[in-house]
């Protein structure tokens, strides 16, 4: 059976998950890549063409399904408990470097460029795009085909641009990711 760079074993779909490991599972042809620096927690599911970079984080209850379309997640960014990243068939979900996507998240045939923070509960929905450096507040929903400039301060129900960040602002969602980046460290090293 086909290992990832974790030694957990790539499942066929229906497989038994072994206990202590995360379901990494194939889909036909399509499968998980997990580059070997990044960390994935032993809850979390990774279903057929899905990506995951250097140094990044998914953690506890996170799913990201690749059965219809590519879900990407760049290097240093974390996809924090409970996220769910899917796409469809027209629309891939693409999460950019550096970027935190808060707890219980959804971002669905979506693209996150870098360095942006999608807060806690927020939803993402198909073709929209977030620009460079914003952020998404909690529990916003951001409509499908949306596209969210560069730098912005993003909220409601639906979102709309509220504000550019500050200099300050994008410094702090950097931080979040570094932050992340650390403890996925941690959580790897205690496996």
């Amino acid at each position: 059976m086909p290992m990832d760079s974790h030694g957990s074993s790539v499942l066929p779909a229906g497989a038994r998950i072994p206990v202590g490991r995360p379901a990494i599972i194939a889909l036909g042809t399509r499968r998980p890549v997990v580059a070997r620096s990044a960390f994935v927690a032993f809850t979390a599911v990774l279903v057929g063409d899905v990506a995951i970079g250097e140094d990044t984080g998914i953690f506890y209850g996170a799913v990201l399904r690749g059965d219809c379309n590519s879900v990407s997640v760049g290097s240093g960014s974390n996809a924090q408990d409970n996220v769910v990243l899917h796409a469809d068939a027209d629309a891939a979900c693409s999460i950019g470097s550096g970027v935190s996507v808060g707890h219980g998240a959804v971002v669905h045939g979506a693209t996150v460029e870098d360095d942006c923070l999608i807060g806690m509960g927020a939803l993402v929905l198909n073709h929209a795009v977030i620009g460079y450096g914003s952020l998404v507040a909690a529990g916003s929903v951001v409509l499908e085909g949306a596209a969210i400039s560069p730098g912005s301060l993003v909220a409601g129900r639906p979102a709309t641009v509220r504000r550019a960040l500050s200099a300050t602002e994008l410094e702090q969602i950097k931080a979040n990711a570094a932050l992340y980046r650390g403890l996925a460290r941690q959580h790897k090293a205690s496996r």
